[in-house]
This record gives C-alpha cells, sequence and structure tokens, in this order.
C-alpha cells in the first residue's frame, strides 16, 4: 500500500469519525432543548479543529512508521488524487445548494451550519472514497 493510499484511509476514518461524534454528543441534547436553542458553534468548531489536527498528526506519524515511502508521489498518485478532489468538488457544489436555500428560506443558523458542515463531510468522505476505490481497483 503506498503511503497516498494510506493518507486516504486516514482522511476517511477521520472524515467519518469526527462527526459521528459531533452529531452523537449534539443528538443527545435534542430531546431537553429545542434544537435553535443548543449551542452549536464551540462544539463545531472544536469537531473541525480536531478532524485538522488528528490529519496533520496521524499522516505524520505514518511517514514517521514509514520514512522511505512518504516522500514518493508518481504520476498514479497524482492523477488518483486530481480524480478524488475532482469528484468531491462536484459533490460539495451540489450539496452547498442546501444551505444556500435554507438560508434564502431564512431557516434558523442551526440547520443552515449544520448541512453546510454535512457538505464538507460527505465531500471528504467522497474524496476518499474514491481514492481508495482507485487504488484497490485501478484507474
Amino acid at each position: 500500500m503506498s503511503f497516498e493510499e494510506k493518507h486516504a484511509w486516514i482522511y476517511a476514518a477521520i472524515a467519518a469519525g469526527v462527526p459521528v461524534i459531533y452529531f452523537a454528543l449534539l443528538l443527545r441534547q435534542v430531546p431537553t432543548t429545542d434544537v435553535t436553542q443548543i449551542a452549536y458553534v464551540t462544539p463545531m468548531l472544536a469537531a473541525i479543529g480536531t478532524a485538522i489536527a488528528a490529519n496533520i498528526i496521524t499522516t505524520i506519524a505514518a511517514a514517521l512508521a514509514s520514512p522511505k515511502e512518504a516522500d514518493k508521489k508518481d504520476e498514479r498518485d497524482k492523477q488518483i488524487n486530481r480524480l478524488g478532489e475532482h469528484i468531491a468538488f462536484y459533490v460539495m457544489s451540489i450539496l452547498a445548494l442546501i444551505p444556500l436555500g435554507l438560508t434564502m428560506a431564512e431557516f434558523a443558523p442551526f440547520w443552515i451550519a449544520h448541512t453546510l458542515y454535512l457538505a464538507f463531510v460527505l465531500s471528504a468522505l467522497t474524496s476518499s472514497i474514491v481514492k481508495i476505490v482507485a487504488y484497490r481497483r485501478g484507474l
């Protein structure tokens, strides 16, 4: 497994894991609190920061575990990365229409922020999944 494929797996795990924890913590409050009254800004920023930090730390750890592979990136790696990012761009572009529509319909910021966050999460997952499939099955 190339370093770039390892990175795609790491990114997928973080992109799936952190939002699951965030939404689990958030949904615990739903039975007792109106969703528009839930304090979500700080936890969401913490989740985003945690995902970024976890990605950086685990990528560095993977590079330290196999330093000879870490700096190798061939043409196939570049093409797979391009494909994953290209498809993720379209996913994000389409899903960004939902919070835009919610904003125009004057929904509460809670719903707008969470649909945008979910769009970013799904875009990151799509990117990783496309890359993993490309590595496993070929371009």
